[in-house]
């Protein structure tokens, strides 16, 4: 039985399985999204493998969770997480991720609303935050549409391509 925190009429936030692992390493491998975190080599099926075998979706211990976005029939749309998460601080990372044909149909802004209210409400986290590439007009949009603010510019922040970009850091504070 899934949480109700996680889940709504369309879609549904759940602990990877090991049957996502060709989900993970299609979109771990997607090079394209390499420079916006930190990933530098492509991931092998035999460590995601492992990742989805050992993984706990323990937040204190692992200091992170990863959901699998699925849609009312089963599809698996994408991946959100949280990451970097301080238990002192009561904070932690947002992190998105749709396969492209799941875009631009409100699979993401509902994913996010879902795992903020339980982040805030249900984890008791005071805040959420999300670094997103100044030149990304979608993701910008998702995060303001989300009530997410944004507080900061870190200039020059990720490489790509010999040429530093800009990030927007973007909080959402439990009110």
């Amino acid at each position: 039985m899934t949480n109700s925190w996680l889940k709504n009429d369309r879609i549904t936030l759940r602990s990877p399985e090991p049957e996502d692992l060709e989900l993970l390493y299609r979109m771990e491998n997607d090079s394209t999204l390499w420079s916006i975190g930190c990933t530098t080599l492509p991931y092998s099926r035999y460590t995601l493998r492992r990742y989805l075998e050992e993984s706990t979706q323990d937040l204190y211990a692992e200091r992170q969770a990863r959901f699998i976005i699925t849609l009312g029939d089963g599809s698996r749309a994408g991946m959100i997480d949280l990451a970097d998460f301080s238990p002192l601080h009561a904070r932690a990372e947002v992190c998105i991720g749709l396969l492209s044909k799941y875009r631009h149909k409100g699979v993401a802004s509902e994913a996010l609303e879902l795992l903020a209210a339980y982040a805030l409400h249900f984890l008791n986290l005071h805040q959420l935050y999300a670094y997103v590439p100044a030149d990304n007009a979608e993701s910008l949009a998702l995060f303001r549409r989300a009530g997410f603010n944004e507080t900061a510019t870190l200039k020059e922040w990720l490489k790509q391509d010999g040429s530093h970009r800009d990030v927007k850091l973007f909080q959402l504070i439990k009110e």
